[in-house]
């Protein structure tokens, strides 16, 4: 893989470079260093790329399902070839740490080959028709261009899957890649088009933040793009399906999280202690699937409290650091409106772990915030969690509910049957037992229900989101 990181990030149209006049500083959280710069997208680009996906889209909806496979094998071997590169543009972007862009290329290799595994899998049937002498068929076909807004966050992972899950039906995609990590999105678009990417298959563009409403509803509205795949923020989800209802477009969605940790009196507490601290501050808490509530059960409480703050005051480095100095900030209001409002901190609270220039806080542990407290059920996107004791089973299950989001819940115990109970009661997309709430598999249906979004990803769920069916019939 042949990438500067210091040059201006170009956008990618028809598997061309799009240098334009307006650029994007890129800004290296950790330093404050301005470390490259973006071209910056208007909407004249937009509907280019638009069109260009439409064009190529008429022959690759076409094409066998070993071109596909094929195209995505070579991908994931291009990430296994370029690791290094890949790494280092996430740890120049984000502020993350080594593990975690190292984890981001381990994912997204694994999600590429299980996408190219799935591809022969989807496939159409043959109902039975009342009509005398008439054969039905019902076929997946593409449904058609998609547009594919990603996250910094999980800056390879996320994008990688919804794009390869797109392109491995038949679809083609408009990138539109974050503006906080426009190298690190435009090295998945270099590995597709280095790999044999036909020209306008995968299409790249970005934009600074005041153009980013105007490009994203161009897109919206053009006739090519049939369906938006977006990931991020509810705040910004909502916009984004206002905008989709406005052009009747479908959407498939995952947005954040305020993930419940139930700990019962027969989990190994020691492993639950050090599985909620690093679910909490992984990538400095950056993760839809952080753990951001943990509900342990009074008979153990005291002993897991114990526990805990042993395990967050240990998990200061592997939190790394915030991606900008606003998402910092945003994580630091949340934990001091719950320092005003009296709520006990734990362990951690508002002072910065300022070491080797990080722009990153305490990890932090508030228990049992009041009604009151934004901590209460807003999403922090930094190394905190809030702690509350039950009594039951019942309450535990309430409290983990009594939330806007659905995203993930994690239960620690060693009871099977106690599990899968409160595992059918969880209101959540995925329950796990016995594991970091910061899980998820390329072989596993992944996805929100109320506010964490809808449709699903990973395997044959993801490949199903990105076809239509069609019924068809023979008379006669």
């Amino acid at each position: 893989m042949t990438s500067n990181i210091s040059s201006t990030v170009p956008l990618w149209i028809d598997n061309k470079p799009i240098h334009t006049q307006t650029t994007i500083p890129v800004t290296q959280a950790s330093t404050s260093k301005t470390i490259h710069h973006a071209s910056s997208a208007s909407s004249t680009e937009a509907t280019q790329a638009a069109a260009s996906s439409f064009s190529a889209f008429k022959s690759w909806r076409s094409t066998s399902h070993t071109t596909r496979r094929n195209l995505l094998q070579s991908v994931a071997t291009h990430y296994a070839d370029n690791a290094s590169t890949l790494i280092a543009a996430q740890i120049a972007e984000t502020s993350c740490t080594e593990a975690w862009a190292r984890t981001n290329v381990n994912l997204s290799i694994s999600y590429l080959n299980e996408i190219a595994a799935q591809i022969s899998s989807v496939t159409g049937v043959i109902p039975p028709t009342e009509k005398p002498s008439t054969q039905g068929f019902v076929f997946k076909e593409p449904i058609g261009p998609v547009l594919c807004i990603a996250p910094w966050n999980a800056a390879l992972v996320l994008a990688t899957r919804g794009i390869a899950s797109a392109i491995a039906v038949g679809c083609t995609v408009v990138f539109k890649a974050s503006e906080l990590c426009p190298q690190t999105h435009g090295l998945i678009t270099q590995a597709f088009a280095e790999s044999g990417c036909p020209d306008g298959l995968l299409n790249q563009v970005q934009c600074g933040r005041k153009d980013a409403a105007e490009v994203t509803e161009t897109l919206i509205a053009h006739d090519a793009i049939r369906k938006i795949e977006f990931i991020g923020s509810a705040e910004v989800g909502k916009k984004i399906m206002g905008i989709a209802a406005k052009y009747l477009k479908p959407v498939l969605m995952e947005l954040g999280g305020k993930c419940p940790v139930i700990v019962l009196e027969d989990a190994d507490l020691e492993e639950a202690a050090k599985q909620c601290g690093m679910g909490a501050v992984l990538n400095h808490g950056q993760i839809c699937f952080s753990t951001e509530r943990i509900i342990v059960m009074e008979g153990v409480a005291e002993r897991f409290k114990t526990l805990l703050v042993e395990t967050m005051k240990g998990v200061e480095g592997p939190a790394g650091s915030a991606v900008s100095e606003g998402i910092k900030k945003h994580a630091e209001d949340v934990i001091r409106d719950a320092h005003e409002k009296g709520d006990e901190i734990l362990v951690g609270g508002v002072e910065a772990a300022s070491s080797g220039g990080r722009v990153a806080l305490k990890p932090t542990i508030i228990v049992n915030p009041s009604p009151s407290s934004r901590i209460l059920d807003e999403e922090t996107f930094g190394p905190s969690a809030s702690l509350y004791v039950v009594s039951s089973d019942e309450e535990a299950v309430a409290l983990a509910n009594r939330s806007a989001y659905g995203l993930n819940a994690t239960v620690w115990t060693r009871d099977m049957a106690r599990f899968m109970k409160m595992s059918r009661e969880l209101e959540y997309g995925q329950v796990h037992a016995n594991s970091i709430s910061v899980y998820t598999s390329p072989t596993g249906s992944q996805g929100g229900v109320k506010g964490s979004g809808f449709g699903r990803q990973n395997g044959q769920w993801g490949l199903d989101e990105f076809v239509v069916e069609k019924f068809v019939t023979w008379c006669g």
